[in-house]
């Protein structure tokens, strides 16, 4: 692995800590963050700007060679985990306000942590990186009709302001961080492994602030949020493996297609909730946070040993 492999995975591996360490300190210390709701999209512009950063126009060439395993990864990332979002939702009987943030993160575009872990398993990294890109510079045009299709009936959505926070918030920053990369790219190059560092510590502190906004409410409704949440992600996981075996895409490529449609970029579900429904229905994006990254990396441990396993066997 390269330098910049290696930090990417080791903040991976760290981020769960980090992430339950700051929504601690949001729920003991709530007035703390008390102003700092407003930044909360600014520091998820932070995260997409690394994003774009990370990026290099082979990404998009990707999609260029692979283009049906691509839209397969696209239709089952916005088919499954906004459906799932709904029927768990429903199965659980939730308040509108944790359905709605329930809901929205199905609708999120994949995670930012998505390409590491498929690594991690051994996947194949090409198609991850590809399925993220182009469901990422989507988002502006499928995320908000998801949400007010799905979670217009819970709460009020307004789907045009939304696109407009998307477009500011994840795919304008991502842009300006591939227009440097592309410009300054030597430069770049220099900093890329603390790009993974700078963005977990960012979505830990949009975790913190999201935590401290609900904090009267968590301790009722934290262990359904949990529910609610391991749920999403373990369905999402399997389902999405399964829709690469269905389509006989082969190991890797299932391997990966359970990380990009499992895995979400819960940063962006945090802040569209606490900007447009509540702090409460933020919840289950910060609780997704957590519960994914640690998720993914078990999941992607047992992947690659069983990989490892079949090649040896062969």
């Amino acid at each position: 692995m390269s330098a910049a492999d290696r930090a990417a995975r080791r903040a991976v591996t760290v981020f769960p800590v980090l992430v339950l360490a700051a929504g601690a300190v949001g729920l003991a210390t709530p007035g703390t963050f008390g102003g700092w709701k407003e930044s909360v999209p600014y520091l998820l512009g932070v995260v997409m700007f690394c994003m774009g950063l990370t990026m290099t126009p082979t990404d998009f060439q990707g999609v260029a060679r692979r283009p049906w395993a691509v839209a397969l990864g696209l239709v089952a990332h916005y088919v499954i985990m906004p459906g799932l979002g709904w029927l768990i939702a429903h199965a659980l009987d939730l308040s509108p306000q944790l359905a709605a943030g329930v809901i929205l993160v199905g609708c999120a575009p994949s995670g930012t942590a998505s390409n590491v872990v498929t690594y991690l398993a051994r996947g194949d990294v090409a198609l991850s990186v590809s399925v993220a890109t182009v469901s990422t510079v989507l988002a502006p045009l499928v995320t908000p009709p998801l949400t007010l299709l799905l979670a217009g009936a819970y709460l009020p959505v307004d789907a045009g302001s939304m696109v407009t926070d998307i477009l500011k918030t994840v795919l304008l920053p991502v842009l300006g961080g591939l227009a440097v990369r592309l410009f300054l790219g030597r430069y770049v190059d220099r900093v890329l492994g603390a790009l993974p560092w700078l963005s977990a510590v960012t979505i830990a502190v949009i975790v913190a602030v999201v935590v401290a906004g609900s904090a009267a409410a968590i301790k009722s409704a934290a262990a359904l949020v949990l529910v609610a949440v391991v749920l999403h992600n373990g369905l999402g996981l399997a389902l999405g493996y399964g829709a690469g075996k269905l389509a006989r895409l082969g190991p890797p490529a299932s391997r990966a297609m359970a990380f990009e449609v499992g895995m979400q970029n819960s940063g962006l579900a945090a802040s569209l909730a606490t900007a447009h429904f509540s702090p409460l229905a933020a919840l289950p994006a910060a609780v997704f946070s957590v519960w994914h990254n640690v998720s993914g990396a078990v999941v992607a441990a047992w992947m690659a040993h069983r990989a490892r396993r079949a090649e040896r066997v062969g």
